[in-house]
């Protein structure tokens, strides 16, 4: 068990995030691109984000946080459809390990919120807690028959990336077209009062010390503003 939180506390590490500038954003995300060379071929602060990458932002700047592209890594198509909903994913190659990320701004649900307070028959849920349950939610289809292990992430740690409060699951996931076959899983939630809420998925099919390794090689990419 102390291994396993030794473990699990670098998993989390990834989310110690650093704030960023979009030039930076920008910058790293060109780097990832294959230019051809040649005469023709454009200079890399020529080169424009992508339109996922682009919409991620948005969320993200809705959310109030900050999300800079890790070099190492590579934007694939984030799986959006009716089984499962993320807003961005990255994978590294030639490695067997992927993250998926999905970002909510809280302001829209604390106006509804704050609209109900005073007549209980239409008086909704504290949207500070919503992380909650879409983490255990989340967690719960993909892990399918395996309980995931769930772990709250102590305060000390999430105020490293401006979070109120979190949680992890380690998952050990079925052979599952959902999860593109992979064999396990670390899911973590966070979210800052009355901002937004991260949930980020990363997926390997070893989870040995290399999988927290490439982990932490995303250590600088997302976190909320102070």
């Amino acid at each position: 068990m102390k291994q396993f939180k030794q473990i699990l506390l670098t998993g989390i590490l990834m989310f110690a995030f650093v704030s960023a500038v979009f030039s930076q954003v920008r910058k790293t995300y060109v780097a990832s691109v294959k230019v051809p060379k040649g005469k023709y071929a454009l200079p890399p602060q020529r080169q424009q984000m992508s339109a996922q990458l682009k919409a991620f932002q948005q969320l993200v700047t809705d959310a109030n946080a900050t999300f800079t592209f890790p070099q190492g890594f590579r934007e694939i198509k984030a799986p959006n459809n009716e089984d499962v909903s993320f807003d961005y994913a990255m994978e590294m190659p030639g490695k067997d390990f992927e993250i998926w990320f999905q970002v909510r701004s809280l302001k829209e649900n604390w106006a509804a919120y704050e609209k109900t307070l005073n007549d209980k028959s239409t008086e909704q849920a504290n949207p500070d807690s919503l992380y909650n349950g879409m983490g255990k939610a989340q967690a719960t289809a993909f892990a399918g028959d395996n309980p995931p292990l769930m772990r709250f992430i102590p305060p000390n740690i999430a105020a490293r990336y401006n979070a109120d409060a979190g949680k992890s699951y380690m998952m050990n996931l079925p052979d599952a077209k959902l999860t593109k076959r992979y064999r396990y899983a670390l899911l973590i939630t966070l979210q800052k009062d009355r901002t937004g809420t991260i949930m980020a998925v990363c997926f390997s099919n070893q989870k040995g010390p290399e999988f927290f390794k490439n982990i932490d090689k995303a250590s600088n990419c997302m976190k909320f503003k102070p």
